[in-house]
């Protein structure tokens, strides 16, 4: 019965650390709008398969590394930056480069690319994840567990994200909140992608 309950309230400190503002959240938010439930359910898939390598190296505690490797923290987190503002800047030249679409008009299309890819890369590149969920975890880990233990975690730690993000893709379907992203794409896009550069700033003044 405990073992059920500490793995209740390790959902529970997740489910809330999951849907922190971050790169995650805007480019899932950002597609789902754009493209639809399909674009953003992938992307929460891509964003679970980060999870999937994240979690894992975090509870095998690679996370020491990152603190004690400030070579490899600072790389990656520079790779992060740079892919951040990418995305930025497929963001604003999307927002940008074409008139605003007329009332009632199809979705605007996001800028090229898989959205899996996207999900998982936008993920998997940002170093902050692996020490986030390593700190979550640890408490978690302390004392005697069944052999199973760890792996209960990452389980809840991927499925419990990809079926929020999914979730949340689906609620932004609602279509007075589609038809008002449709009239103002063009100034979300570019607010997006401005917050996109600011995360990027951020990554790279910290490493």
């Amino acid at each position: 019965m405990s073992e059920l309950r500490d793995l209740a309230l390790f959902a529970f400190v997740m489910a809330l650390g999951q849907f922190s503002p971050g790169p995650d959240m805007i480019l899932l938010t950002r597609t789902a709008l754009a493209q639809g439930i399909r674009a953003g359910v992938m992307v929460a898939l891509g964003i679970a398969t980060g999870l999937v390598i994240h979690t894992s190296l975090a509870v095998a505690g690679m996370a020491v590394a990152f603190e004690r490797s400030p070579v490899l923290r600072k790389g990656l987190a520079w790779l992060a930056a740079v892919y951040l503002g990418w995305i930025a800047y497929c963001l604003l030249r999307s927002a940008f480069s074409k008139p605003l679409p007329a009332s009632g008009s199809a979705s605007v299309p996001a800028p090229a690319g898989n959205p899996y890819l996207k999900g998982f890369a936008c993920n998997l590149f940002n170093p902050k994840v692996v020490v986030f969920i390593a700190a979550i975890c640890a408490p978690f880990l302390r004392g005697e567990h069944p052999s199973w233990w760890p792996y209960a975690l990452i389980a809840i730690v991927v499925i419990q994200g990809g079926g929020l993000w999914a979730l949340w893709a689906a609620l932004l379907q609602w279509r007075p909140l589609r038809t008002r992203y449709e009239r103002s794409a063009r100034w979300i896009d570019g607010a997006f992608g401005i917050a996109l550069i600011a995360l990027a700033i951020k990554l790279g003044l910290d490493a």
